[in-house]
């Protein structure tokens, strides 16, 4: 693959506090990944105390992020993609799935979590027909994404994009108004265009999902838990494709990959729902 490097603007922060857990390295611990502390595994075994299959859920949110990807592509006809609240790079990113299906696939990652920043080469590989950027931004200005110039750069607005918004939107509680900020971003697209989401519930286990969400509190990290019915309202100004808000496994399960990750010992419903919702 030849390189394509998206502007990253000079002056952002690039200090990483190790002495506390981060959401992107505990989900990365629990994927199995190198980049996480002391701090960020005592917090992942934490939670995994409360939510004994966390990590099979954390596999089965990635394995839905390649799904919906494929979908979007194959389904909806989309070849462009953004990705708000990246995550640490890992197996199969966007732009990998993506440009599989058609190389000349378009990317733009967004993420405000300076280790990711430290780590957004690794997402800046691309075909020579496609194209992949980095912008370093925050969701809860989406302002701040939509007028970056990487955006426009690299993704036509005039055609359709799908909106990944995947296991970040439970960090907004909803004092932040968090359909506003959905609805910010799908006015920006046209129609034809699509919002992919994934969300942890306690619907499956209330006491447990409660316990561990208060363990992320205790360390300083919003931990929003919502209900199918819930999840159901963020999807505002789309029409749900079938099967609509269901857990992680039960969306589009013949759209799966081979197995991404080694199989963990669950086999219960993830605590977490997804879906995709096509902007009419």
């Amino acid at each position: 693959m030849s390189k394509n490097r998206g502007r990253i603007v000079s002056g952002l922060p690039s200090d990483i506090n190790s002495g506390r857990p981060h959401p992107a390295r505990f989900y990365d611990y629990w994927l199995g990944g190198r980049d996480n502390y002391l701090p960020d595994r005592q917090l992942g075994d934490e939670i995994a105390a409360h939510i004994p299959g966390i990590r099979a859920m954390a596999r089965a949110n990635r394995a839905f992020l390649g799904r919906a990807v494929r979908y979007a592509m194959t389904e909806l006809g989309i070849t462009q993609f953004l990705d708000i609240g990246t995550g640490l790079p890992t197996a199969r990113n966007v732009h990998e799935v993506a440009q599989d299906v058609d190389p000349a696939a378009r990317i733009v990652y967004v993420d405000n979590d300076p280790i990711v920043l430290a780590h957004a080469r690794a997402l800046m590989s691309s075909t020579p027909q496609g194209r992949t950027a980095f912008t370093f931004a925050d969701l809860r200005k989406p302002e701040s994404i939509l007028n970056d110039p990487i955006l426009a750069d690299t993704l036509d607005l005039d055609r359709p994009v799908a909106i990944m918004l995947i296991a970040v939107l439970m960090y907004f509680r909803d004092a932040d108004d968090p359909q506003n900020i959905i609805a910010r971003l799908l006015s920006a697209v046209p129609s034809g265009s699509c919002l992919a989401v994934t969300y942890p519930t306690a619907d499956v286990d209330p006491k447990g999902a409660t316990l561990a969400a208060d363990a992320c509190e205790r360390a300083g990290i919003t931990m929003a838990l919502r209900s199918r019915a819930e999840v159901e309202t963020l999807f505002a100004g789309t029409e749900l494709v079938v099967p609509g808000v269901v857990h992680l496994e039960d969306w589009h399960p013949e759209l799966a990959e081979a197995p991404l990750f080694e199989p963990e010992p669950y086999s219960g419903p993830a605590w977490a729902y997804a879906g995709v919702g096509r902007k009419l």
